[in-house]
């Protein structure tokens, strides 16, 4: 993808802030001691960030803020949609396991789609941290980035809610389901 196509207008990206913020307002246990003004300054100084939070809202994601990293000072956003995002469901996991299909490929896979819209699948300890804050994917699941020594093995992991606890889950990595997608990760 070329740096123009990465651009947002100046319409677009008044609206995707104004969109953030109301979500940053609304869900302040999300993010308590944090102050929207000092997110809204870091994002108006990384367009390519502010391009992939609109790419993450435009598939369903509903990013907001979940931690600020006060060694490198970036604020941390994930999916906070209520189940898996919508416009990133029915993928397999990566590249490898899309190819390997011989018959009734899915459009996309998991790790591609993260890396065009410029962020990365939530690991498990982001997974279970994002449950803390609310209960996420209680009738859709989510791929996680997943060890290579699984991976090469042919498998792939993914998470949900249910019976108020948290599971980890594999499948093979071609594998894929209407209800899974994938949360991911954006730090600015």
């Amino acid at each position: 993808m070329t740096k123009r196509n990465r651009e947002l207008s100046l319409e677009q990206r008044e609206e995707l802030l104004r969109t953030l913020n109301a979500r940053f307002e609304k869900n302040v246990n999300r993010h308590k001691g944090l102050e929207w003004a000092k997110v809204q300054a870091k994002l108006e100084a990384n367009t390519e960030k502010l391009w992939s939070l609109n790419e993450m809202e435009e598939t369903g994601g509903e990013p907001d803020v979940v931690g600020h990293d006060k060694k490198t000072s970036e604020y941390i956003f994930y999916d906070c949609s209520p189940e898996s995002p919508k416009g990133r469901r029915s993928v397999c996991y990566d590249r490898e396991a899309l190819e390997s299909r011989k018959k009734y490929k899915p459009e996309n896979n998991a790790c591609d789609m993260a890396t065009a819209m410029g962020i990365e699948l939530l690991t498990e300890e982001q997974y279970r941290e994002l449950q803390k804050l609310e209960n996420f994917d209680m009738k859709t699941s989510s791929w996680i980035q997943t060890p290579a020594t699984i991976r090469k093995l042919g498998g792939a992991l993914f998470c949900d809610r249910r019976y108020d606890t948290v599971f980890v889950y594999h499948n093979g990595a071609e594998s894929y389901y209407a209800a899974r997608g994938f949360r991911g990760s954006l730090r600015v």
